[in-house]
């Protein structure tokens, strides 16, 4: 199974794709990471390195859901380009997509997180709360499961988070 992540920055989506991946035994696979260890490869650390994060990622993802491993991928994924591109990831491998779209829906605690995370992946530079807000991103429709993060602490969201990948599952094979 490929279990797709998006959201906004400061949304919660890494902290709930991390705790998920734990959880399952999940292969986690972050583009944030891959991003910036492309930057860096090219001894330029603020540079845009275009869709390859992305690209790599999908690769990654592909090799270890072909090996039968449940794989999480973390990403903002704000384009119906990229959202398509993970669920042909998933296609070609013959595994189920179950795409989460991670949502804060407490508008001041977004901005507080936005403002006062610190990074995690060395020299990673996170995008202002004006960046995040003015992102182009893309509505995803009614596909995705939905996972508001402003009211519950990361545990209960990754046990409802459970229950509905587990009945879309269910959905596909029963």
């Amino acid at each position: 199974m490929l279990i797709i992540f998006g959201g906004l920055p400061g949304s919660g989506k890494t902290t709930v794709a991390r705790a998920l991946a734990k959880r399952l035994g999940a292969l986690y696979v972050r583009v944030d990471t891959i991003e910036q260890a492309i930057r860096v490869s090219g001894g330029d650390p603020a540079r845009d390195v275009g869709p390859a994060g992305y690209v790599v990622a999908y690769g990654v993802a592909e090799d270890n859901l072909t090996l039968g491993r449940v794989v999480i991928a973390d990403s903002v994924n704000p384009l119906d380009i990229t959202r398509d591109a993970w669920l042909a990831v998933a296609a070609r491998s013959g595994v189920l997509a179950v795409e989460v779209e991670v949502i804060c829906s407490d508008k001041i605690e977004h901005r507080r997180r936005a403002e006062t995370r610190k990074t995690d992946v060395e020299g990673l530079v996170k995008p202002t709360w004006q960046e995040t807000v003015e992102r182009e991103y893309d509505d995803w429709g009614r596909r995705p499961i939905i996972v508001d993060t402003a009211a519950r602490d990361v545990p209960e969201v990754v046990e409802a988070l459970i229950v509905k990948v587990d009945a879309s599952k269910a959905g596909q094979f029963g």
